[in-house]
């Protein structure tokens, strides 16, 4: 099995940070003012470092991984195939919390009706999905928006910002999966909020890839 590696040049590297920055898996981190591969098992070889670094000290090859018992070893944690253990319990008719249309980053607009003095909660996709009862303990009473930092196009920051200057926001709470390229959704919106200059509470809550909030 063939597998993109990522090299970086220390010698042309800057120690800017944007690649650290830009990589969805937490892969690469600045040690001693230098850029260096941490985890290298985990880069998913998408090159999000790539564009961002201005000196061109990152590249990528592809080398055979022998590891063909287990090929999902090499796999960045977000797409590890896994079995849950899980029994659907005490099935109830349950309505739906959402009390607002779009609710995904790309599609909401920047000032809406809707915004005005809310309790935002900015999801990642996965959340939904992985913590059964969702709607009732976070999106109750709540504006939610979503989106995915792994699979979307660009970066959600700019847009966060634009709808926390452009909306009296009452509170932001951020719930992502613990999986490395999740922390994206985080970094964008403590980034908004900074970059706002508005002081709003904020929380962040982690859920496991089994369903169990580790993070609060």
């Amino acid at each position: 099995m063939r597998k993109k590696i990522i090299k970086i040049n220390e010698d042309t590297c800057l120690g800017c940070g944007l690649c650290a920055e830009a990589c969805h898996q937490s892969a690469i981190e600045l040690v001693d003012g230098v850029a260096v591969v941490m985890h290298e098992s985990i880069c998913d070889g998408m090159g999000n470092c790539l564009p961002v670094c201005p000196v061109g000290a990152i590249s990528f090859s592809e080398e055979e991984i022998n590891n063909l018992e287990n090929p999902t070893e090499n796999t960045c944690p977000s797409a590890k195939v896994s079995e849950l253990d899980t029994t659907v319990q005490n099935q109830q008719n349950l309505i739906s919390a959402l009390t607002q249309w779009p609710v995904q980053i790309k599609l909401v607009p920047i000032k809406a009706p809707f915004f005005d003095k809310a309790h935002l909660l900015i999801a990642a996709d996965c959340t939904a999905y992985s913590y059964a009862n969702f709607h009732t303990e976070f999106m109750r009473n709540k504006v939610t928006i979503i989106g995915c930092p792994k699979l979307d196009d660009g970066e959600y920051t700019d847009k966060l910002t634009q709808i926390i200057i452009n909306n009296n926001l009452k509170s932001v709470t951020i719930i992502r999966m613990q999986v490395p390229c999740c922390r994206g959704i985080e970094r964008a919106t403590v980034s908004a909020l900074q970059n706002s200059g508005k002081f709003i509470p904020w929380q962040i809550v982690v859920i496991s890839t089994n369903g169990e909030i580790i993070e609060n």
